[in-house]
């Protein structure tokens, strides 16, 4: 008895038929959203991050502006992972690296965070 899939039974099209052009649907327009989301919830917490560390307790100096700086950039090199893919330019340089940079910034962002807090409570 033959399977419709074919002889394996593996969803093997017989010759001759062609496969349905793949619908993605809304899909795209997801992705792109999601990357916004993401860049906007990053440059929140950017903004609050160097706020907190030029202006926290005790405000200012080396340790401040070295957090501050590391956070802009921390920013700034997933702020271009997420434009590009947020506007649909393509993917970004590294495709496969978009994901673990982002979650390394955002890592990154809370071990600043939790610096700054420490600090403050010192």
């Amino acid at each position: 008895m033959s399977r419709p899939g074919g002889a394996g039974g593996h969803g093997a099209q017989p010759p001759g038929r062609d496969r349905p052009a793949r619908d993605p649907g809304l899909q795209p327009e997801r992705t792109r959203l999601a990357w916004r989301r993401t860049a906007l919830a990053l440059t929140v917490i950017m903004v609050l991050t160097v706020r907190l560390a030029l202006t926290g307790p005790p405000a200012g100096g080396a340790f401040g502006a070295l957090v501050a700086g590391a956070a802009v950039l921390g920013w700034g090199a997933a702020l271009t992972v997420c434009w590009r893919r947020a506007t649909g330019t393509g993917p970004a340089p590294g495709y496969g690296r978009s994901l673990p940079l982002v979650a390394l910034a955002t890592a990154g962002f809370a071990l600043l965070g939790t610096l700054l807090a420490a600090r403050g409570l010192g």
